[in-house]
């Protein structure tokens, strides 16, 4: 059954963040929108109650499924909880978004043992010293060493992330083209974004308007693709190379098109990536033995409280 919100969008993806831990500490991080809390480690939701809350959520229309962080690998049972989301009737796709940094060979077996289709890989610059001045850690050759195994994996398709920031990767557009024709990666470009516009320094100071990009990759696209999801542009290069951009900020349609639900790892329904000021807690009443059909109107609570952010 496919629920719609109040804004005519049907949900049919659900974003989980299993854990807040990571092992970089990248300068732009808004933690899936999530705000630490003093208990949200301790409060990480098992691998059962990760696959009962996707379970219930097939009520409403999820279709699919992707795993975040923090960084999701450093879980040692992410190979249990992709297994227990892949198997679930009614479940299309199960993907992961990690920084590349554990992507080892026996680590990319089991991925794909486990069920997993698909990996975006986090990865904002090929310059080895701005990858460093962004997560403070000197490993870009493990991440680009992880992309390979992953590629070599058979996982369709690879992915990598990255979040435009100005004097540090806004002149490197052409360099990422060419690593995704060299390995046949696509591109996604995404606007930094902020939750306090108004007050924030760092986003003042770094953000990229995506326009001048997306005015090249029109000008050497074979043919452009609108995503149904948030309106996304796609660009065709006739050589085979895809390259998305991802525009957030003050776009009407890409709320308007927004069919995600997110789930924090402390057990919160995220209605909006943009507000932490109207989640739903379903890990509390999970753990105090709720039915499926309560934990199921948990769900349509949420999904009542979903609004665009950005509105026309």
């Amino acid at each position: 059954m496919e629920i719609i919100d109040g804004y005519g969008r049907p949900i049919v993806d659900i974003r989980i963040s299993i854990t807040q831990r990571c092992n970089l500490n990248c300068i732009y991080c808004h933690h899936e929108g999530h705000h630490e809390r003093s208990n949200s480690v301790q409060r990480e939701m098992t691998a059962d109650e990760i696959q009962r809350i996707v379970s219930v959520g097939r009520r409403v229309g999820i279709k699919r499924v992707k795993i975040t962080g923090g960084e999701p690998l450093l879980r040692s049972d992410v190979f249990e909880i992709i297994t227990k989301l892949s198997k679930l009737d009614g479940i299309d796709e199960v993907s992961m978004v990690t920084n590349g940094l554990l992507l080892d060979q026996e680590t990319c077996n089991r991925l794909k043992h486990a069920g997993l289709k698909r990996i975006n890989v986090s990865l904002d610059t090929l310059n080895p010293q701005a990858y460093f001045n962004i997560t403070q850690k000197n490993v870009l050759h493990k991440v680009l060493e992880g992309i390979d195994i992953a590629l070599n994996s058979d996982f369709n398709p690879i992915k990598t992330n990255t979040v435009l920031l100005k004097g540090i990767n806004d002149a490197d557009v052409k360099d990422f083209i060419d690593l995704a024709m060299k390995t046949g990666v696509i591109l996604q470009f995404i606007e930094l974004m902020t939750f306090n516009e108004i007050n924030d320094d760092f986003f003042k100071k770094y953000h990229v308007d995506p326009s001048p990009i997306e005015e090249v990759l029109q000008g050497i696209a074979e043919h452009v693709e609108i995503r149904k999801m948030q309106q996304r542009k796609r660009y065709h290069l006739n050589n085979g190379t895809v390259i998305e951009v991802v525009r957030p900020m003050h776009n009407s349609a890409f709320c308007a098109n927004c069919n995600r639900l997110r789930v924090t790892s402390d057990g919160h329904l995220k209605p909006c990536l943009m507000r932490e000021d109207n989640l739903v807690d379903i890990l509390k009443p999970l753990r105090e033995d709720a039915s499926d059909e309560e934990l199921y109107q948990v769900f349509l609570q949420a999904i009542a409280l979903r609004e665009p952010f950005f509105k026309e």
